[in-house]
């Protein structure tokens, strides 16, 4: 893809969280929650991240956002450096990045209708000034997303865990945002439900022209949504490739690991169980493996 469609460019991104200090306040020991991580989101693509529990997948998202400020390294949004923007300044970004967050029962107010939880952003944005445009757009939304206009008025607690995830969505695509990050929003749901909103989530997309980072633990789903995906290990990016490319001729040996621990619906088969078992000091340099392919190797 050409430079010029690049929407997000995240350049050597390191987040690092002090864990112990001494008794004069200073830090003692470091968390490298995210260590030098560099990769391209384009416009209109969907970018996955993947790796296990404790990798920096979502810590990733929220320096995306700017809920965390970064230790180093940059984000460039649409070629504006986030890290030098104060909070006035980043107000027009926060439109324009939206996320939707794993878990739907804490993400919502309890004492909001949908209504109003749909209606805050546009407010804080100036969207929409007449209260009865407003709620006909909030009620289109709702369409949109599956639900109907009888549930404007109804509160968190009366629907499902299903039902709250569109309403996050509803709320994030509120204020016609251009990029979502999206931080494992279906991991929380019933497996049912899953390819409903990943099958939702992609008509959204294309309706609406939006780009995803889409951060999950299902790897059958990632590559079902994804058009490129990036695998995280320890805090570093190992490898990144064309999402078909990277399931069929997975380069790095913990994204073989990774991949063959993906279960198989057949109770009869005989799956190869690959053990992951990294060398001493750490995850190796990232160099080019190909010109699909950008992976970690000693």
């Amino acid at each position: 893809m050409k430079e010029d469609n690049v929407l997000v460019d995240v350049r050597g991104l390191k987040k690092h969280f002090v864990k112990g200090r001494d008794i004069w306040g200073r830090g003692t020991e470091v968390l490298k929650a995210v260590d030098g991580v560099s990769f391209q989101i384009h416009k209109g693509e969907t970018f996955g991240l993947v790796g296990e529990s404790g990798s920096g997948k979502s810590t990733v998202g929220r320096c995306l956002l700017r809920l965390y400020d970064y230790t180093d390294g940059a984000v460039l949004f649409d070629g504006q450096d986030m890290s030098a923007l104060g909070e006035k300044k980043l107000k027009p970004f926060r439109r324009r990045i939206q996320s939707i967050f794993q878990d739907p029962y804490s993400s919502l107010n309890p004492g909001m209708n949908v209504l109003e939880l749909i209606g805050e952003p546009m407010n804080i944005h100036g969207l929409y000034p007449q209260a009865e445009e407003r709620k006909e757009a909030i009620a289109s939304l709702l369409q949109k997303v599956g639900l109907k206009r009888e549930h404007l008025y109804r509160y968190p607690h009366e629907f499902s865990g299903g039902q709250r995830q569109r309403i996050s969505i509803a709320r994030a695509l509120s204020v016609r945002p251009e990029f979502v990050v999206c931080d494992e929003p279906i991991s929380a749901l019933d497996v049912s439900v899953q390819a409903q909103v990943v099958n939702m989530l992609e008509d959204l997309q294309q309706e609406f022209g939006l780009t995803y980072l889409f951060i999950a633990h299902d790897l059958s789903m990632v590559r079902h949504i994804s058009d490129r995906i990036g695998v995280m290990y320890h805090g570093r990016l190992v490898e990144v490739a064309d999402s078909d490319e990277l399931y069929e001729n997975p380069l790095h040996p913990y994204t073989k690991a990774l991949l063959s621990s993906i279960p198989v619906p057949d109770p009869h088969a005989v799956v190869e169980r690959i053990e992951w078992q990294p060398e001493e000091g750490g995850v190796p340099e990232l160099k080019e493996a190909s010109p699909g392919h950008f992976v970690a190797f000693e």
